[in-house]
């Protein structure tokens, strides 16, 4: 009991130093993401550093629930990772300590951090996405710094345009300067023309005087007196030196938070189930008058509908009260009449429904927004459970530590949970799904797959070995690696050669005989194939001869027979036979028309390429059997030489 203590410190010790720097370094990424969607609205403005300071600060806060699931996913996956590579995780297992067993310190420590991130997104979270929406906002409506580059008109300044055909970066004097100034329309623009000039800011930054000489000023005169007039009045002005005052606010002002207090995320679950009931109460007294509205405008009042069909119907001297015969029965004009005023109060009516729509449409979109806050606090906090037990398996199994390989795993695991929270929330907002449905989409599968993968990994399970992988794509794409002989330099057994070429020759007859019966070269029958499969062993035992004498021969010390040796293929012994080994999988294979295309082309080739193989084995074959026989010639055999 004691080891096993002395095991759950050990192994939450290498988890806690992990999790501290992938922390920092998953906060840091998430930062430099979101930096990036409102860098425009941070370059040129002047922010002073307490400004700054604030806005990351604020940034840091509110991403800290992100970051907490993505530094568990990697941090379990090194620490597992490093156990496994170094066989640590081997010898706790021989120990008689299971992997699930060796979680436990860590489970304990994942849970309370999901427990703090909770609390984190309940209390902390909202307040950090208020400051920051604040933040943003008073950004977007600062005013930009005033640097006017040479060469192209400047929009930095509101309402106004300025070129600027050089600068005088140590008098800060502007030379051949072209002022556009725009107020309400193009009607009213101003063009000012002067040589040089200076520009300032007062000392409250409220404004800039502008200081130009020896220039001309061209304004148009338009009033709403002559707006039917086609000829538009002008003022035209020389000067030789004239001061303009532009209104050019350049302090940093805090914008109100009013609005962004409506916002869903920036409400603890308390407020949010508060202004559920609320928003419910308001929209639901909405809809109740918008129906009591709808009841007393969109129908029209049986009595006074009976009264007026009486009257049509006295007027076209008829008793039958039938609304096609009457409408029949009124003169061409009042027809149209009738039809135009029906059009125009059903066109009506419709536009006021457009326009409740528009009303209610943004209650059930605030409402959903109140109720996917309120469940991504819980989903946020659940998916550090979520990665940690994905996370530990999958570095058990990989055992690979470092920054490679557990990054690259985390990323994709990470993208993931990302597009599939992202895509249920987004459908959720929108209305297309339900809100449980949305933002459970990503739990609802990445459970099934925690749980998975920990079942794998604690069965000491091979799913995930690559080269089994590798391995059965090599064997379904035909592919195959190349024969390697190699000389022995300690040679206990000399090859039996006068065996070895009678066996040779055997093969030889052997694959020639079956080439000519089977006709390789032809397609193969798909009934034959996949339905009335004979088992075909002949290749089996010819490749398992073939290979008996190549063991024999690389005992050889001769480097043309090693090197001939080389040259016989690696011979897939069924593959050209039928696609699987039982005939239920083969006739599924032919009713799904796709993979049954493929498994027939594929065993085709394998039917071309035994029949290569088989050329290949006979001419190497003869070529040994011809070195063989030299060597008999020269005494070298029976003299241990060869």
């Amino acid at each position: 009991m004691i080891g096993i203590k002395k095991l759950d410190i050990f192994i939450a010790k290498k988890f806690c130093v992990l999790f501290a720097g992938t922390f920092f370094i998953s906060l840091f990424v998430l930062m430099m993401q979101f930096l990036w969607q409102y860098v425009d609205q941070l370059i040129g403005k002047g922010l002073s550093l307490d400004i700054m300071a604030q806005f990351f600060g604020y940034m840091a806060l509110m991403l800290v629930p992100q970051a907490l699931p993505l530094a568990i996913l990697l941090s379990s996956l090194i620490t597992f990772g490093n156990l496994g590579e170094s066989s640590e995780l081997t010898a706790i297992k021989s120990a008689g300590v299971s992997l699930i067993q060796s979680f436990r310190s860590l489970i304990v420590l994942v849970i309370l951090i999901a427990i703090a991130s909770f609390l984190f997104q309940n209390e902390v979270a909202p307040n950090a996405q208020k400051h920051i929406a604040q933040l943003l906002i008073s950004m977007k409506q600062k005013s930009p710094e005033l640097e006017i580059p040479e060469g192209i008109f400047y929009d930095g300044i509101p309402q106004t345009n300025i070129y600027v055909q050089k600068k005088d970066m140590e008098s800060g004097k502007l030379y051949g300067i072209m002022i556009y100034k725009m107020t309400d329309s193009f009607e009213d623009a101003a063009i000012i023309l002067a040589d040089s000039g200076m520009m300032q800011s007062t000392e409250e930054k409220k404004h800039l005087l502008l200081n130009l000489w020896s220039g001309e000023w061209f304004e148009n005169m338009r009033s709403q007196e002559l707006a039917g007039s086609a000829q538009v009045p002008y003022r035209r002005e020389s000067f030789s030196h004239k001061t303009i005052i532009i209104d050019f606010d350049g302090e940093f002002n805090m914008t109100d938070m009013a609005g962004i207090s409506t916002n869903a995320r920036t409400k603890s679950i308390k407020q949010i189930g508060h202004d559920i009931d609320s928003l419910k109460q308001h929209y639901d007294s909405i809809g109740h008058s918008f129906y009591e509205q709808a009841k007393m405008g969109y129908y029209m009042d049986p009595t006074l509908t009976k009264r007026q069909l009486r009257a049509i119907a006295k007027d076209a001297k008829t008793k039958d009260i039938n609304i096609d015969t009457l409408f029949h029965h009124l003169t061409p004009d009042k027809r149209k009449d009738v039809v135009n005023s029906a059009l125009s109060r059903v066109q009506s009516q419709t536009s006021d429904l457009e326009f409740k729509k528009l009303i209610t449409a943004d209650g059930d979109k605030m409402l959903r927004q109140h109720y996917i806050e309120r469940i991504n606090k819980f989903t946020v906090a659940l998916s550090c459970l979520i990665f940690f037990f994905i996370g530990a398996p999958l570095g058990a199994i990989i055992r690979k530590g470092g920054l490679g390989i557990p990054i690259i795993v985390s990323v994709i695991v990470f993208i993931i949970y990302y597009i599939l929270d992202n895509t249920g929330y987004r459908m959720a907002r929108i209305g297309v799904w339900t809100v449980w449905f949305g933002k459970g989409l990503s739990p609802a599968i990445l459970i099934p797959t925690a749980i998975f993968i920990s079942y794998k990994a604690n069965n000491d399970s091979m799913v995930f070995n690559i080269d089994l992988y590798r391995k059965f794509f090599m064997r379904m794409l035909g592919l195959r690696l190349k024969r390697y002989v190699g000389q022995k330099e300690v040679i206990l057994n000399q090859p039996e050669y006068a065996n070895d070429v009678e066996r040779l020759k055997k093969i030889t007859l052997s694959i020639t005989s079956y080439a000519r019966h089977h006709q390789l070269k032809s397609p193969p029958h798909p009934i034959k194939v996949f339905f009335k499969y004979r088992p075909d062993n002949a290749v089996a035992r010819i490749n398992d001869e073939l290979e008996a004498v190549i063991e024999d021969l690389g005992n050889t010390k001769d480097r043309h027979i090693l090197a001939a040796l080389n040259r016989y293929p690696v011979v897939s012994e069924k593959a050209h036979t039928r696609p699987f080994e039982h005939k239920w999988l083969n006739i599924a294979s032919a009713i799904i028309f796709p993979a049954g295309i493929f498994l027939y082309c594929r065993m085709w080739r394998f039917r071309l390429r035994l029949y290569n193989d088989m050329k290949s084995i006979k001419n190497t074959n003869d070529f040994i059997i011809k070195r063989i026989g030299e060597l008999d010639t020269l005494g070298l055999i029976y003299n241990n030489k060869v």
